[in-house]
């Protein structure tokens, strides 16, 4: 585990988040429709729709072509209340930081619309109704991994890693692979050497996609003190790594198309949006020995470009088997 921080004059707390007092939502009723969307807002929808992209696509490749129609909806709907569940407890458990940060601040729990044990009981909800659903309607191996992530995502990152070292989006991010496992058990009832090839596609991906967006909210990371890398090392580093990531993902994505037996279409899409991926990363390290720093440095482009190069990749998972 990295030690918290290399940076003279940083100071980072090892401790566990203690209670924040939260001030209580305003005295009689709330109108349902804008508890309605607090609530959804507490399972973070953008980062459902990024984990159900590599949910899908996984099962047309297990399935050798279209997966049962009923299996998939099962599996998507369970995987949403699965990672809905983890993301609405990692919500509770952040509520002291999520409001000190602008990129969080509008966040249910931080504006107060919602209690935290209102919070926190919707989280156990939605993960016993998930894994439950899970086991009943797919199988108990999908179930299993999906109850897997739940604690992992929860324990692990949330209360452990996060808050300790720069490497919690390393290990963390593991808890964000699991939907590529979950949705190859759902249609097979097993595992395989597949599935975890693009788990370690998804593994290695997540530190350079955070890592540039820790880039652009720097400040306020430091203010809440959590030893993100681009808060404790310099960008250079940063940069370094995050390249360093990049060529790994794509040097993964590649190894799929022997282990799975992929044919034209995969190993087309897999170079040529490596290429373009690996080239902006090395755009990146350019522009940082060249001297430019902070907000012209442009780290969110290549975030962007990660989110496109991830969907863009799992499209071609999917299509490949159909032709």
């Amino acid at each position: 585990m990295t030690v918290l921080s290399n940076k003279p004059g940083v100071e980072l707390d090892d401790a566990l988040p203690a209670p924040l007092p939260v001030a209580e939502p305003h005295a009689g009723r709330r109108p349902v429709g804008a508890l309605v969307r607090a609530y959804v807002a507490l399972t973070k929808p953008r980062v459902i729709e990024l984990l159900l992209i590599t949910t899908l696509p996984v099962m047309f490749l297990a399935a050798e072509g279209l997966p049962p129609l009923g299996t998939a909806l099962k599996t998507l709907l369970f995987g949403t209340l699965s990672a809905g569940a983890a993301n609405a407890i990692n919500c509770y458990i952040d509520r002291d930081i999520d409001a000190k940060m602008r990129r969080t601040r509008r966040r249910p729990l931080a504006r107060a619309q919602v209690t935290p044990a209102e919070a926190l009981v919707f989280g156990i909800v939605l993960a016993v109704a998930s894994t439950i659903g899970f086991a009943l309607t797919v199988n108990l191996l999908a179930a299993s991994m999906s109850l897997l992530a739940i604690l992992f995502y929860i324990f692990v990152y949330s209360l452990l890693l996060k808050r300790r070292t720069s490497q919690n989006v390393v290990w963390g991010g593991i808890a964000g692979c699991m939907p590529v496992l979950i949705g190859w058990a759902a249609v097979t009832g097993e595992l395989a050497w597949t599935p975890f090839v693009l788990f370690g596609v998804v593994f290695l991906w997540t530190p350079p996609h955070t890592w540039t967006l820790a880039m652009r909210y720097r400040d306020d990371y430091a203010l809440a003190k959590v030893p993100m890398l681009p808060v404790v090392a310099t960008e250079r580093r940063v940069v370094i790594e995050s390249l360093a990531y990049t060529w790994a993902t794509v040097l993964c994505s590649l190894a799929l198309w022997p282990v799975a037996g992929m044919g034209p279409v995969y190993g087309a899409f897999a170079v040529v949006l490596g290429a373009v991926f690996v080239l902006e990363g090395h755009r990146l390290l350019r522009d940082v020995r060249a001297g430019v720093t902070g907000v012209h440095l442009r780290p969110m482009r290549f975030f962007h470009l990660s989110n496109v190069y991830l969907a863009l990749l799992f499209t071609a998972v999917a299509v490949d088997p159909l032709l």
